[in-house]
């Protein structure tokens, strides 16, 4: 049974362990992991207070299940049946009319979210990211070579290497023109800091540092990437080329084209949600291949042999998407609780990657993990992250061409993002050998 607290909401008590607080989302996420690994032991199903966010606070909102156990992630994942996505993925209650602007596919339940995404899904065939192959691998080689030369071998990682490849692998997606591409760069980062981000810290009058609040933030960056988006999608209709977006202005699905709302929501995810956690996947290997030189030296021993079981234990240790939320559609029964219909049903894919039902001493970061089905794409069902392979395929291409060139690159100490969305790090001091 939960512990007991003060407050309650309804029949259901508040969890002991709590996961709403921002100084829980401040801790480490090995601290965070003590807390998971108990509930997971006691209470894999457990009802929390309304998370304390940064966005306006919603008077409605109740509370949230927290779903720790890798097993009842992969039930929530797959059964979109009795857990919708239609009110939003985020921890937090967001006004209406931003949910389906800023999630796009994320907050689409079937028939319509099959739709969209069998359209769309064709840019995403390991067929299709083959052929991407070689354009993948000469970014990532002007990417390291630009790395390398920077002087007396240091840099900023984040902004000097990780944040390029996805970016630039995108715009070739989805045919964005080079010379909009840092301006949507920018945009992308400046609606990121509007959920998580060190850009978007609220201090008393609940401003950020940039006079903005971070719901303002949020919808100032949507607005300007869905303006990008239309004028691209006016383009590709006068200009059509082998793009994404050529796609999507042309295809017709059951006899209905895509709606221009439709397109710029796409735009929307693929900018977001595609280049930010493969961005943070890149920081995060660095530092773990620092921090743990022997599994660096097991690596590099056979670099292109091990480099795709070695990607996968990164995706589970560093999981750079922290939680997904859905909303009950019925009354059902879930990890020994009753879960009513409308009710807010969260899954810590951090949490299930640390699993030890799952995985075998799952503390420990191995890159010869095998089996690992890691979470870090979600648990499976229609929204298992339709651009996984090809985030795969930039990580180990990245990282081969990164330790070939740089073999001693080190990663000093992160600066972190606190937030319940992503595990995030806004710079990552790096040092290496320059190649003479």
């Amino acid at each position: 049974m939960d512990a007991p607290r003060d407050v309650h909401s309804g029949e259901k008590r508040y969890d002991s362990v709590d996961l709403s607080s921002l100084a829980f989302w401040s801790q480490t996420a090995e601290e965070r992991e003590r807390s998971f690994a108990l509930l997971r032991a006691e209470r894999p199903v457990s009802w929390h207070r309304p998370v304390e966010g940064r966005l306006l606070p919603d008077p409605d909102d109740t509370g949230f299940w927290a779903v720790v156990r890798h097993e009842d992630i992969v039930t929530v994942s797959r059964r979109s049946d009795l857990f919708s996505s239609s009110a939003g993925v985020l921890l937090e209650n967001i006004p209406e009319g931003v949910v389906e602007g800023s999630q796009s596919l994320l907050a689409m339940d079937p028939p319509r979210h099959t739709k969209i995404r069998r359209l769309v899904s064709g840019a995403f065939t390991p067929r299709h990211i083959l052929g991407m192959r070689q354009g993948i691998e000469a970014h990532a080689r002007r990417i390291v070579a630009e790395l390398a030369h920077h002087p007396d071998g240091r840099a900023d990682f984040m902004r000097d290497c990780a944040s390029l490849l996805p970016m630039r692998v995108i715009s070739d997606v989805m045919g964005i023109p080079r010379e909009w591409q840092d301006t949507v760069a920018a945009t992308v980062s400046q609606s990121i800091s509007g959920t998580d981000g060190e850009d978007g810290e609220s201090g008393e009058d609940g401003e950020s540092g940039h006079g903005q609040s971070p719901l303002e933030l949020l919808v100032e960056g949507h607005r300007r990437l869905r303006d990008m988006a239309l004028n691209l999608a006016g383009l590709r209709r006068d200009r059509p080329a082998q793009d994404l977006m050529t796609v999507l202005v042309q295809a017709e699905v059951d006899g209905d084209r895509l709606t221009d709302d439709d397109i710029a929501d796409f735009f929307l995810l693929l900018c977001l949600a595609g280049n930010d956690s493969t961005t943070l996947t890149i920081g995060h290997g660095l530092r773990l291949l620092t921090d743990l030189p022997e599994q660096r030296a097991w690596l590099l021993a056979d670099l292109d042999g091990r480099i795709g079981s070695a990607v996968e234990e990164i995706l589970r240790y560093a999981t750079p998407v922290l939680t997904f939320r859905r909303t009950a559609v019925a009354p059902t029964r879930l990890g020994g609780r009753h879960i009513a219909a409308g009710d807010k049903v969260v899954m810590f894919y951090a949490s299930g990657n640390r699993d030890a039902a799952v995985f075998r001493e799952p503390d420990r970061f191995d890159l010869a993990r095998d089996p690992n089905p890691q979470l870090s794409f979600g648990g499976g069902g229609a929204h298992y992250c339709l651009a996984a392979q090809l985030a795969r395929a930039q990580l180990r291409i990245l990282f081969r061409e990164l330790l070939r060139v740089l073999p001693d690159i080190e990663a000093g100490e992160p600066e972190f993002v606190t937030g319940t969305s992503i595990h995030g790090m806004t710079r990552l001091p790096c040092r290496f050998t320059p190649p003479s």
